[in-house]
């Protein structure tokens, strides 16, 4: 069912808590009163609840206090009052297993901290890969009034004269002193220049992805996902969008009058041309999920073979985010795809799609190329069926060595992480250059949280022998930084009997990505039989937030999302079901 067009003088959620002349309403003024805020602001000013996942565990989002208060200025500006609030914060870097295993918490947080509060409207602050698809998500499921603001990529690094960012180029250096061909003194000097602002990496990766599927979704204001994070673009965009969720919360806006079907076509087209990061796929499916949207994988691969690649940025291209955004950024690949996307989906600015890209307009066309002429015909991130993965699996075609869209390999199996890590480099590996990598075990129950484990590294013996990729395949999945020939997110997991779980060393892998087939070349009677003698692992978790993870985690070709949250709460009429209707009780 889709949703009721917007309500022009929708009743704010706020005046249940702060309108009545009752105990609860004396209760619930006063306590905001000894934080000393006078009684002008309960004159039926919407509230906006500021969504900050800021924290200094987490380098991405270190600077969104600074970006809250811009945010909290257009509030005010624009008659509304502004209520900060800090859910847990998702750092891809020194959270272990993975951010990942956190991501569904997040969302949940996101969703009950909107719908217990006072709130008409909510400015989501976002930057790291998982704090951006968990705040859509919860925004999505509570549907309230809503607007994202991205916290914008770090700037470029620098050594000597080389641009550096961070992620793709610290994974190809590291190759570099595997092989001994970079020593530790280089090393040393790159640690120290190669991220030097807060924001997220400087490259397509997966924060960069989703930042610009958000606005692709028309979740933030045109130019939102790619200012630079040290630029002071980013506050002047924050306090705009400060200013529009008062506004949106008046007109009663929801994030399901803005995230449809279309706007989700929308952002998987915009996902191909810029070559984005495997990861959106996994986000992509559980937002839609939360809205009650069907988004199959094969959707993903029907758009990927109409939409061109069109943004030479890293991994899949030459340049970094910064360039990108002096390019012209989203708007103008937007802008530039335009022929293929539903202009009439409405934004969170009140415009649809089609009237924000009026203006844009791309001022480096080396960077963000014409429709007509583009980096690769078809979109960057592809899908593969076949006896390997029933359910699917991905591969980022436009990161794939020319000379392995086609390959067959015998397999060299890793029973898990540990496994990997242990053997990798050992000199009496049987591995070559056209054996097949095998990671088992490192999904969503499997790691858990599927781990972005999938970038096996080359082994040193063929490193140090010039070898710069081969044939890798998992469960698990990649950073959006990644590079190489490596599918990933094979479905369904080894953790649950997929095939993959009875890949053994030196059988014969089929990959043919043109034909979008992943196969296991034995014959279907040894499969069977392999799969009656499979045993389940012992599960990682018998408490808590681990247990719950594991009990409820849908696979990656369903997003990964909670079996229990796909869906969103709607009366008859489309409108969202206030759960907690009277905040007296």
């Amino acid at each position: 069912m889709n949703p009721p067009p917007p309500d022009k003088s929708p009743k704010l959620r706020s005046r249940d808590w702060f309108g009545k002349r009752d105990r609860w309403g004396l209760a619930h003024r006063a306590w905001l009163r000894a934080e000393g805020f006078s009684e002008g602001v309960f004159d039926g000013k919407p509230v906006i609840g500021v969504c900050n996942s800021w924290s200094e565990l987490n380098n991405c989002n270190a600077h969104l206090r600074t970006v809250a208060e811009a945010v909290k200025r257009g509030v005010w500006e624009a008659g509304g009052f502004p209520l900060e609030f800090n859910t847990i914060s998702l750092g891809e870097m020194l959270m272990k297993p993975t951010a990942m295993l956190y991501r569904n918490l997040m969302a949940m947080e996101v969703e009950e901290c909107i719908r217990a509060n006072p709130l008409d409207g909510v400015v989501l602050l976002c930057g790291c890969d998982k704090t951006t698809p968990a705040q859509l998500m919860g925004a999505a499921s509570v549907d309230v009034p809503a607007i994202m603001v991205p916290g914008g990529p770090m700037l470029r690094g620098m050594w000597h004269d080389r641009e550096l960012g961070f992620g793709t180029d610290v994974r190809k250096m590291w190759e570099e002193v595997r092989a001994g061909r970079l020593g530790q003194e280089e090393w040393c000097e790159i640690e120290s220049c190669v991220a030097r602002s807060t924001g997220h990496c400087a490259v397509m990766g997966t924060a960069s992805t989703m930042a610009s599927l958000a606005e692709g979704l028309g979740m933030t204001l045109p130019g939102a996902a790619d200012i630079p994070a040290a630029d002071s673009r980013r506050m002047m965009i924050a306090e705009e969008s400060g200013k529009r969720i008062v506004a949106m919360a008046r007109e009663g806006l929801r994030p399901s009058h803005i995230m449809t079907s279309a706007a989700l076509e929308n952002a998987t087209r915009l996902l191909m041309a810029l070559g984005g990061s495997t990861n959106a796929i996994v986000h992509l499916v559980a937002i839609a999920g939360r809205l009650g949207i069907n988004l199959p994988l094969s959707s993903f691969d029907e758009v990927a073979s109409t939409t061109p690649f069109i943004a030479n940025v890293k991994p899949s291209g030459k340049f970094l985010m910064e360039e990108f955004s002096y390019a012209g950024g989203v708007p103008a690949v937007l802008k530039e795809i335009s022929p293929l996307l539903h202009l009439d989906a409405l934004t969170a600015n009140g415009k649809t799609l089609g009237e924000n890209l009026k203006p844009a307009a791309c001022f480096n066309r080396e960077l963000i190329r014409p429709l007509s002429d583009p980096l690769f015909p078809q979109g960057g991130v592809v899908v593969l069926y076949g006896n390997l993965a029933p359910l699917g699996a991905v591969i980022k075609q436009s990161a794939v060595s020319p000379h392995l869209m086609k390959h067959r390999g015998r397999a060299v199996v890793f029973q898990n992480n540990q496994d990997l890590l242990a053997r990798l480099d050992d000199p009496s590996l049987p591995v070559d250059e056209n054996s097949v990598m095998v990671l088992k075990n490192a999904g969503p129950k499997g790691a858990p949280g599927m781990p972005e484990w999938g970038h096996l590294p080359i082994p040193a013996k063929l490193s140090k022998a010039g070898v710069k990729d081969m044939v890798r395949l998992s469960d698990a999945r990649i950073s959006g930084t990644s590079f190489g020939t490596i599918v990933v997110h094979i479905a369904p997991e080894a953790a649950v009997g997929g095939p993959l779980a009875i890949v053994q060393d030196g059988d014969e892998i089929e990959l043919d990505v043109p034909a979008r087939r992943l196969e296991l070349r034995v014959p279907d009677w040894e499969i069977k039989s392999r799969l009656s003698q499979w045993q389940a692992p012992a599960p990682h978790y018998t408490r808590g937030y681990g247990r719950l993870f594991l009990d409820h985690v849908l696979q990656a070709n369903e997003g990964c999302d909670f079996d229990f949250l796909r869906g969103a709460d709607r009366e008859d009429d489309g409108t969202p079901l206030e759960r907690y209707p009277n905040p007296a009780l």
